[in-house]
């Protein structure tokens, strides 16, 4: 049996212009903090190249932790569901939280995790997104803290993936 092949040769957004892109948020987020420390949450598995690079780039006191949550299952859609695969092994009650994401979509997820952040006695949550798709949007929610506003394309490239694959392309392109 075959694998479908997808056409993914356009590039969006050039890997100079996400480096450039990540270190303006790095500095705004680093202004916002100034005298204070935050709490990164990077979001697994596609947030990991962003939240490398934008760790880089803030100059404030940082800890960091890690989740991974799922609403797709592997689909090009999001179900609706949130299910919680890994959950933080630190304590952030009192702390200036910032969950990092590579893209919001639906907002399904990260509302769902704003609130459940939230009640844990986070100081505050915030969202820093390298990616924003509003037109994906089925809740009210906004990133504080965006890089760039994509179309209705599946996007791939630089964390984001369409079933593991295309996760390590150093630019952004989407699904042909």
């Amino acid at each position: 049996m075959s694998e479908k092949k997808y056409d993914v040769s356009e590039v969006l957004i050039s890997k100079e212009q996400i480096a450039e892109k990540v270190a303006e948020m790095g500095a705004a987020i680093s202004r916002d903090y100034e005298g204070e420390s935050i709490f990164l949450i990077g979001i697994l598995k596609g947030s990991v190249p962003f939240m490398a690079d934008l760790m880089r780039s803030i100059t404030v006191d940082a800890e960091m932790d890690f989740m991974c949550v799922s609403s797709y299952g592997g689909e090009m859609r999001t179900s609706g569901v949130v299910k919680i695969l890994k959950d933080l092994d630190s304590d952030i009650k009192d702390k200036n939280v910032l969950i990092v994401e590579d893209i919001i979509d639906s907002g399904l997820t990260l509302s769902y995790l704003k609130e459940y952040l939230g009640a844990r006695g986070a100081k505050s949550v915030k969202i820093a997104a390298f990616l924003d798709k509003p037109t994906g949007r089925k809740v009210d929610l906004q990133g504080d803290y965006i890089g760039f506003e994509v179309g209705d394309q599946f996007i791939v490239g630089y964390g984001l993936d369409l079933d593991q694959k295309y996760r390590n392309l150093p630019y952004i392109s989407w699904i042909k």
